[in-house]
């Protein structure tokens, strides 16, 4: 991630950190982002967003930016929260959108914040779902509305 840490609270630092730990950790992930339950980014993986180095095998997200993965997540959570609602399904807990290129899970957080990850098509699903949860677990209780303030104005400042 290309965010300075310094200045931001533990909190937020150790978000970073599970975040950064989801990326570097799980095989096949090639972009994450948190999205607040109003559709703001407040963290992501800042990939550079072009295709994999000459000799690597690690490829890059989609065209675009981490803004736009924000944008298709917080999308993606209307929708189907919008569809629960008229199937009385209750609160959607996962998603997840199977293309020939890649798969997309999000996932809720406890406040109504989405977890996104973009993966390559080849990752185990088990896994990445596995990790997600953990972040969720770890990240639901303490994404306080100031914490998503902060979260949300050391993004601004890094664009």
């Amino acid at each position: 991630m290309d965010t300075a840490l310094g200045g931001l609270s533990s909190e937020a630092r150790n978000l970073h950190w599970l975040l950064t730990d989801l990326v570097e950790e799980v095989a096949g992930v090639l972009s994450v982002a948190v999205v607040s339950s109003d559709g703001l980014l407040l963290l992501s993986s800042e990939t550079d967003w072009r295709p994999a180095a000459a000799g690597t095998d690690r490829q890059e997200g989609p065209r675009g930016s981490s803004a736009d993965l924000a944008t298709i997540v917080a999308g993606l959570g209307s929708l189907t929260t919008g569809a629960a609602t008229l199937m009385d399904g209750g609160p959607v807990k996962q998603t997840m959108v199977a293309m020939d290129h890649g798969s997309l899970f999000v996932m809720t957080i406890s406040d109504g914040s989405l977890l996104g990850v973009h993966t390559a098509p080849d990752c185990d699903m088990s896994i990445v779902a596995y990790h997600m949860a953990l972040f969720v677990g770890r990240a639901g209780h303490v994404l306080t509305p100031e914490l998503r303030r902060e979260l949300r104005q050391s993004v601004e400042a890094v664009r």
